[in-house]
């Protein structure tokens, strides 16, 4: 073995693309060889599925010596011994049992996809005595066929996180989403166990472009809304975590729309060693940002290109490698806008004439290396090493003057719409000249024990962000001819009333640069058991997370913090006729400051920021149940959340601004609902419902709500096709969210302002034609496809006028403000065309 080891050292060593990998991955790469090729075994694996072509979960596969289960998506994968016969059982309570037979060579990975008949015996009493672990973890598991089918305005994983309890998202130019009261900056995003991060720079929804996640590449997506393990990082409000897909097959797949398209492709080598994916994608907002009230010369490109690969040396050592290298460029040039606003009795306008342009570049690139080496059936070890950069570049100038004014509301008259008397006359000019650049890097050691029913996993993070940014924003402001003074200055110009004699400066005026260093010490350990009391099956959970930071920098102090956030579930599975589960989790949940929550609104690091905590207890009941002959779920979950050390923020559109200060302490509660199942057979949807109030004390002047205070939250997500036709398939995203706090000027105290936006509306409909279908035979030139279809869809569909920000504009004569809302998009047409070779 030592003079094999020997030998892949030496070809690789002659490889030059080896060159290019950093010395540090080769060292843990030679150490990791000397134990390749130990054990003579082979790998099977495959999709288990039933007569109708579905997916089987938890079908038991067994050998002599070993055995493992179907997950969600019908997929197995189990070691067997290489060279000899070796007999292979697949069991489940609903079907008929199959026997195959095996002999592999050693290191060969075969896929088998076997075929599951239903039972023909009825059984009377079935006792299950196993239980899912997304059930018992409280985590929502959301099938990659969903989301490759349910499109819409922000395609992607985020487009269906919206219709789930305790989610809420108001603005569909976006793909940032909040959690049951957290904000955006509260959520972990993983792929494949690696950590991603999110560009800094971005200010509204529409420069946004891409979600990093590739919907096309995803095999599997769970999402935990809160009470989630000591192996997640520390965040104070929900983890997404993503496995993109290993391929068993070559395969092309294609879509293209009115706003963009994409292509991925899939393969694996002869010998089933090497696996890889790729996915290009391509995204042009016009149509959404061109049929918004604003008139706009507009040409965003939005590129991202990604990739995971996998090479499995042996059956212990897997080494994959995740890729991704993302292009942003977003110009934007206004011309002129018309708010319609006010009464029917009392109609205002506000016209507003542009000059100048917005550019903006954004470039991100993160690569990871991840080796996952089998020591035996227990322990499994695991190395991560990642990095990312991310270059933003935010540059406008950009005059606005304005007119409000009376609109003519006289029916029948040709000046009809019109404003026919100023009320207000003004201009406004902004300037910003930002850069960001931003290194992060990550080396992480995981690993898990499994004996028996207990299950140890272990983890030590080092993480090192290297971020340099320059901040040169102001903002001039002038009514009727007259400079308005920024509200930190005591004397208020009085003008045109009376004269002002002091000195003329920027309504609002940032200007710095920060050179910040931020290392983190991470680690994590917990346990977890299946047991029975009595014949009732239960779970248990317990870990604990150590977290330590040190900010330093160019004329910052360095400081360093150290936090213990303990972590705990336990879920019980009675021994009753109905299939009912009840599971309590909680702990105390850290979230130390990354560099935007260090950096305040005049753009001064504050190196002393705490880490925010929270006391999170989550009560969730689980009723799984038949309606009519089909599986249906009622998912109940119960939260409350006590916040310490807040550090205060405002949202301007996607834009947060934090106080850098940990000068308040909030609390957050709720109640989420949500029924899913076949309500149409062969297709699931659900309903989801949820209720929230948060509120937070700023400085001892008492409670007030959130800006993510979304008391009221409906969600659909229906499927359906025509009976005579069921080619012809059918969609309705609904979403219902009543408004958040958010309508006043970012300057204000939110004390003096506490008024909420409009609650938000919005019904996307999908209509597709299935023209090619993998599962039947075609002669011509549909044999070319596996799949073709043709789709058309109308997001926004009741034409609704949500807004997601206020403008504020000051009426000279009267001195009264006027909250002018700033309308998202209206509704859109858009024709789908999706295909796999």
């Amino acid at each position: 073995m030592l003079e094999i080891a020997l030998h892949l050292k030496q070809h690789f060593l002659e490889n030059n693309s080896l060159l290019k990998i950093k010395p540090f991955f080769l060292i843990v790469f030679f150490i990791l060889l000397p134990f390749v090729g130990q054990s003579q075994t082979a790998t099977l694996k495959g999709i288990i599925l039933n007569k109708s072509n579905l997916p089987i979960a938890n079908v038991n596969i067994k050998t002599s010596s070993n055995g493992t289960t179907s997950n969600d998506n019908g997929f197995y994968l189990i070691k067997i011994p290489a060279n000899t016969n070796i007999i292979v059982e697949f069991t489940h309570l609903s079907f008929k049992k199959i026997t195959a037979t095996f002999n592999l060579k050693n290191g060969e990975s075969f896929e088998f996809n076997p075929v599951l008949d239903s039972q023909i015996e009825q059984i009377e009493t079935i006792v299950i005595t196993s239980t899912e672990r997304n059930r018992v973890e409280g985590v929502t598991t959301i099938k990659p066929e969903i989301i490759r089918t349910i499109k819409g305005a922000q395609p992607g994983i985020e487009n269906l996180l919206k219709t789930l309890p305790g989610v809420n998202i108001s603005n569909e130019l976006s793909t940032q989403y909040s959690v049951r009261g957290g904000n955006f900056d509260e959520n972990l995003v993983y792929v494949n166990e690696i950590e991603v991060y999110r560009p800094f720079l971005i200010r509204s929804g529409q420069q946004e472009g891409l979600s990093f996640v590739n919907t096309d590449l995803v095999q599997n997506v769970d999402f935990s809304a809160g009470g989630f393990q000591a192996k997640y990082g520390d965040k104070l409000s929900s983890v997404l975590d993503i496995t993109y897909k290993n391929p068993i097959k070559f395969g092309v797949s294609a879509d293209l729309s009115l706003l963009g398209g994409s292509i991925s492709t899939e393969a694996i080598s002869k010998d089933s060693k090497f696996s890889g994916i790729i996915g290009l994608r391509y995204r042009d907002n016009s149509l959404l940002v061109e049929a918004k009230e604003t008139e706009t010369n507009y040409k965003p490109k939005f590129a991202d290109i990604q990739t995971y690969l996998t090479y499995k040396f042996s059956d212990k050592l897997h080494v994959s490698f995740l890729g991704n290298a993302s292009i942003n460029s977003y110009n934007y040039q206004p011309e002129s806008r018309q708010t319609n606003f006010g009464t029917l009795t009392d109609p205002l306008a506000l016209l507003v004439y542009y000059d100048g342009q917005e550019k903006d570049k954004y470039q991100t690139y993160f690569g990871a290396f991840k080796a996952n080496y089998f020591l035996n059936d227990a322990i499994t070890l695991k190395l991560i090493a990642s990095q990312y950069h991310t270059t933003e570049e935010e540059y406008f100038d950009i005059l606005a003057q304005y007119r409000l004014g009376e609109v003519n509301s006289n029916i029948g008259d040709e000046n009809l719409g019109e404003v026919e008397f100023s009320e207000g006359i003004g201009s406004q000019l902004n300037h910003a000249r930002n850069d960001l650049d931003a290194l992060i890097t990550n080396v992480e050691h995981k690993g898990s024990y499994n004996y028996e029913d207990h299950l140890l996993e272990w983890s030590v993070k080092y993480t090192h962000e290297d971020i340099r940014d320059r901040i040169v924003e102001w903002e001039v402001i002038d009514s009727a001819g007259f400079s308005i003074n920024p509200p930190n200055i005591d004397k208020f110009n009085e003008q045109p009333y009376q004269a002002y004699q002091g000195p003329l400066v920027p309504f609002q005026n940032i200007r710095a640069t920060n050179n910040t260093k931020i290392d983190r010490l991470q680690a994590y350990g917990q346990w977890s058991k299946r047991d029975y009391i009595g014949n009732h099956e239960v779970f248990y959970n317990a870990g604990i997370r150590m977290h330590n930071w040190t900010v330093s920098g160019k004329d910052i102090t360095s400081k360093s913090q150290t936090v213990f956030s303990p972590r705990a579930q336990f879920a019980i599975k009675p021994d009753w006729d109905k299939d009912i589960l009840f599971r309590l989790s909680g702990g105390l949940y850290y979230q130390p400051p990354f560099y935007r929550e260090l950096r305040n609104k005049e753009g001064v690091v504050n190196p002393e920021v705490k880490a925010q905590k929270s006391v999170h207890i989550v009560l969730g009941n689980e009723y799984s149940f038949k309606m009519w002959e089909r599986p249906f779920k009622l998912v109940s979950e119960a939260y409350y959340k006590n916040i310490q050390d807040v550090n205060p923020y405002t949202i301007n559109n996607v834009r947060i601004r934090y106080e850098a200060n940990n000068v308040a302490k909030a609390y957050a509660y709720g109640l989420d609902l949500r029924l899913n199942g076949e309500f149409v057979p062969g297709t699931e949807s659900w309903f989801s419902f949820g209720y929230l109030k948060t509120e937070e004390n700023i400085n001892h002047q008492g409670y007030i709500s959130r800006p993510t205070d979304q008391r009221l939250k409906f969600g659909i997500l229906f499927q359906d096709y025509m009976p005579n036709i069921p080619d012809v398939k059918m969609y309705l995203n609904l979403v219902y969210n009543t408004g958040v706090p958010g309508g006043s000027p970012s300057y204000a105290n939110p004390y003096d302002y506490q008024e909420r936006l409009p609650d938000y509306k919005r019904a996307d409909f999908g209509l597709s034609y299935v023209i090619v279908n993998k599962d039947k035979t075609y002669s011509g030139w549909k044999q070319k496809f596996k799949e073709l279809s043709l789709g058309f869809e109308i997001f926004n569909m009741f034409d609704v006028q949500n807004s997601i920000t206020n403008t504020w504009v000051r009426d000279v004569y009267s001195k009264r403000q006027y909250s002018i809302p700033n309308y998202l998009t209206p509704r859109v047409f858009n024709i789908r065309v999706g295909m796999q070779f």
